[in-house]
């Protein structure tokens, strides 16, 4: 087992804890980048889908794991991203080098814009004025038929940049480096949030807003800026995802991806980067699994291919509730737990993992 010693304050917000946890990540990293030489491209495919489900996890896990605040309705802000990332490229002429980052930052403004009346709400409440956003905005959709298509919906055009094009089905390879390089930056981005005093100051307002206040953190501007920095990132995983899925309507981003979003981040780990990535493999994954295994069964029986409908919904509402009642740090928590087992052995000990409460007893009532 590792023990770092921290000396100072900036080796308590380094960006590695230490050369050996830098040396795993660059070689996770250039494993990554290699991936297309390994598989075949429907497996590249899948795997810029995890990375686009990851940009829009890490949205939603800012605001639900960093800072604490509810949400039901992020699938209204990748709605948002996937529109005027789209909206910007046909009507404005604009490059995608311009419309991308404008789109994150629209999608980042309709979330402050939200966050004005909302800062006071909490737990439940907040997440039923976040779920009727989310139902609104469909509706929106529709009644701005000259702009976003209606029930129509929009077309987007390939990716562009400096001559090279990028879409899904002609050059997949390139356009899964393309978003990897993305996730790089945003991973990097969302690092350097949780750094800084404004990350800190979103951890004080999840473990206690009376606290918080205490220590002097104006807890509604820092619910206002949680919610602008998590609709931007979750805007810009919806222009991604417009570009992947090529056409979309006002039911693509419907209340479904809301709770799948909510999914990811539970599933794979409350309060982590790890965490959006891991519950984006299950969620790209499972449904991939649930088919196999579903041709084998009919295979084996004579009976063909059944489709049960609400299967994938069903195992996925099933998965959430049992993470959330046996295993609430998610899969990376469960990873922790084997590693510290392992470094620790035999020395270990259950209580070194116990469930802590989240709240204050000043709190119990809010």
């Amino acid at each position: 087992m590792r023990i770092v010693f921290k000396t100072s304050y900036d080796a308590d917000i380094r960006l590695f804890k230490h050369n050996a946890q830098a040396f795993w990540y660059i070689l996770l990293i250039a494993i990554a980048i290699l991936l297309p030489f390994l598989v075949s491209d429907f497996l590249i495919g899948e795997a810029t889908l995890v990375l686009i489900w990851s940009i829009c996890g890490m949205g939603l896990m800012l605001l639900v794991g960093q800072t604490g605040q509810a949400s039901l309705g992020h699938a209204a802000f990748m709605a948002v991203g996937a529109y005027s990332n789209v909206i910007y490229q046909i009507n404005f002429n604009m490059p995608f080098l311009l419309s991308f980052p404008l789109s994150g930052l629209t999608a980042g403004i309709a979330g402050a814009l939200v966050a004005l009346p909302t800062t006071r709400l909490h737990g439940i409440y907040l997440a039923i004025a976040t779920l009727a956003i989310s139902v609104l905005t469909e509706d929106l959709i529709v009644m701005l038929e000259p702009i976003t298509g209606g029930v129509a919906g929009l077309f987007a055009p390939d990716i562009e940049i400096f001559g090279f094009t990028f879409n899904r089905y002609g050059n997949p390879v390139e356009l899964y480096w393309l978003v990897l390089a993305i996730t790089f930056v945003v991973v990097y981005a969302y690092r350097n949030i949780l750094r800084s005093p404004t990350g800190r100051a979103f951890a004080a307002v999840r473990d206690s807003e009376v606290s918080a206040k205490a220590m002097g953190v104006n807890v509604a501007r820092t619910k206002m800026i949680a919610f602008a920095i998590s609709c931007t990132i979750t805007g810009l995983g919806g222009a991604l995802m417009g570009h992947f899925a090529t056409v979309f309507t006002n039911e693509t981003f419907n209340l479904i991806i809301s709770i799948n979003l909510l999914l990811i981040i539970v599933v794979g780990g409350l309060g982590t980067i790890h965490g959006a990535f891991f519950g984006s493999i299950v969620f790209v994954l499972l449904p991939l699994l649930i088919s196999v295994t579903r041709d084998t069964i009919g295979s084996i029986t004579g009976s063909g291919s059944v489709t049960i409908p609400g299967l994938e919904s069903g195992i996925f509402g099933a998965l959430l509730i049992l993470f959330i009642l046996f295993e609430p740090m998610g899969l990376y928590g469960r990873w922790l737990k084997i590693r510290t087992y392992f470094e620790l052995f035999p020395f270990y000990r259950k209580d070194m993992f116990r469930r802590q409460k989240s709240y204050l007893k000043t709190e119990r009532t809010r």
